[in-house]
């Protein structure tokens, strides 16, 4: 086994989130937008260079949890979530929504400085987590609020996060998504192995949940 890592994907409702997991771990899309009651935890085991991780990805950043549909989907126990036990973070918003924008901003803002409500702060001299903002929606170009390369200018530059767009809805992206979050993760959590890569194992048909 290789361990384990822990993935929040945050942001405002309606982005997608569920949308951007599902489609990296299933392959499917929902084509009816269905609010996600309460946080929900999905762990698929996946493979990365040649090893297995545990990885478990926490949908939502509600404090509060409801009935699970049916499927592999758990209801996440927000207490079990704390900042200083995330390995990565994704934050998520629509590409013609602004006000999904600013929630983003927010989020970084409160992840950077420890001041999440649901986020218990990260130990003083711990690493911090790799934040990667994504813009979901990009099937929808021709109405995004904003330039693509302005907005990732800002973020790379200003927010020192990674960014990258994505389509759920045409799994256009997705798992390089996953890809790029894991291999800052993983870098992370392994600092005497900072050439470690990951060889197209993140693709959908070898992830296996638990």
């Amino acid at each position: 086994m290789g361990g384990s890592l822990r993935v929040a994907v945050l942001g405002a409702p309606g982005v997608g989130k569920t949308a951007i997991i599902r489609q990296f771990l299933f392959g499917d899309y929902p084509e009816r937008h269905r609010p996600t009651d309460g946080p929900r935890l999905y762990r698929p085991a996946v493979l990365l260079d040649g090893a297995v991780y545990d990885l478990s990805i926490r949908d939502g950043d509600g404090a509060g949890t409801g009935p699970s549909p049916a499927g592999p989907e758990e209801c996440a126990d927000p207490k079990e979530w704390s900042l200083q036990d995330t390995d990565a973070f994704v934050l998520v918003y629509d590409i013609c929504s602004p006000d999904s924008f600013d929630y983003v901003k927010v989020l970084r803002q409160r992840i950077a400085e420890n001041s999440c409500p649901y986020l218990a702060p990260r130990p003083a001299g711990a690493p911090e987590a790799p934040i990667l903002v994504v813009g979901n929606k990009r099937d929808r170009q021709r109405l995004r609020f904003g330039p693509r390369r302005a907005l990732a200018a800002l973020v790379r530059r200003g927010w020192r996060c990674g960014y990258l767009e994505c389509s759920a809805k045409y799994n256009w992206h997705v798992l390089r998504l996953f890809r790029e979050l894991l291999r800052c993760a993983l870098v992370r959590a392994r600092p005497a192995h900072p050439a470690l890569r990951l060889q197209g194992a993140l693709h959908p048909a070898r992830c296996s949940l638990m």
